[in-house]
């Protein structure tokens, strides 16, 4: 990887999100689903967000957060992700521009707007996301930048990418440009319901094409549909060079080189937004592997 001048390039759905705070009572009178990621059209995406509080905007989405948290880190961060040309989109672009990320895709000037996810944070710090996908759908193969995937020492891909049948193609060229150049590719699972509904290809891709996995408790589990961690854990072993597995309260397992490392999480007073707790793990355990530092440390 000596050649590579990129740290880290990330593809996934450019998203802003609005992030507002609300009650377990609210999510149940509006049929939402505690602690998940659930797909909204734009009818319901606009009725939630009549009802909800007044939220904060901001740009998103799990890769995008990732590679905005290894730049903070002092990495190379690069991002690939669909917006258009309207005020979201402007958001998008100017925030993840000022964090030092390097953004090249072009607008959309038609077609469905910029991507939008309504965050609702109750008491306990769950977070709930309504993601409308918006211009995330028309993210293609001709959107993958093939010359800055060959500088990259690591191309890291979220899960929700399955989603999308296009995105899913950009995905599959950009691992492939990755593996052809000396590269690295990361996977992050990113969702339990993501999983439900792609498991056999993830279980594919995690065998054959994964270098590095990210992966909650309940994504792990949910992959090779076993009750416990435990048996999650026996279960991937063995198939991608690292695994990076966050569990909340309980910390952090890491497989790599066939050790095993138990991260202790570290003891906070109040947890408020767990928003992105798992793609700021990501960034720091990337920046760690990708300069040659302890990733697991890092990732700590």
């Amino acid at each position: 990887m000596n050649n590579k001048t990129m740290d880290v390039t990330g593809i996934g759905n450019a998203i802003v999100d609005v992030i507002a705070r609300a009650d377990d009572a609210f999510l149940a009178d509006n049929g939402i689903e505690k602690g998940a990621m659930n797909l909204v059209d734009a009818e319901r995406s606009n009725a939630i967000y009549e009802r909800m509080g007044s939220g904060i905007e901001m740009s998103g989405g799990s890769a995008a957060n990732t590679i905005v948290g290894l730049a903070g880190l002092g990495g190379q961060g690069a991002f690939i992700g669909k917006v258009k040309e309207d005020s979201f989109g402007k958001v998008f672009r100017h925030d993840i521009i000022a964090a030092g990320v390097r953004f090249e895709t072009g607008l959309s000037t038609s077609g469905p707007p910029t991507a939008s996810c309504l965050v609702l944070v109750t008491e306990d710090a769950q977070r709930s996301m309504n993601t409308h996908l918006g211009a995330c759908v028309d993210l293609g193969p001709e959107d993958v930048d093939e010359d800055l995937i060959r500088a990259s020492k690591t191309v890291y891909l979220e899960g929700y990418l399955w989603d999308p049948p296009r995105a899913k193609e950009a995905f599959l060229k950009a691992a492939a440009i990755a593996y052809g150049s000396g590269g690295k590719v990361a996977l992050s699972l990113s969702d339990p319901f993501c999983v439900g509904r792609h498991r056999e290809e993830f279980l594919q891709l995690v065998e054959r094409h994964v270098d590095i996995l990210f992966a909650n408790e309940d994504e792990i589990t949910s992959l090779y549909q076993v009750s416990d961690f435990d048996s999650a854990l026996q279960a991937v072993r063995g198939h991608c060079d690292t695994v990076a597995l966050t569990r909340g309260a309980k910390g952090s397992v890491v497989l790599s080189g066939g050790e095993v490392h138990v991260l202790d999480a570290e003891p906070v007073g109040k947890v408020v937004d767990t928003t992105g707790a798992g793609d700021l793990y990501a960034a720091g355990f990337l920046f760690g592997y990708t300069q040659q530092m302890d990733p697991v440390r890092c990732g700590s």
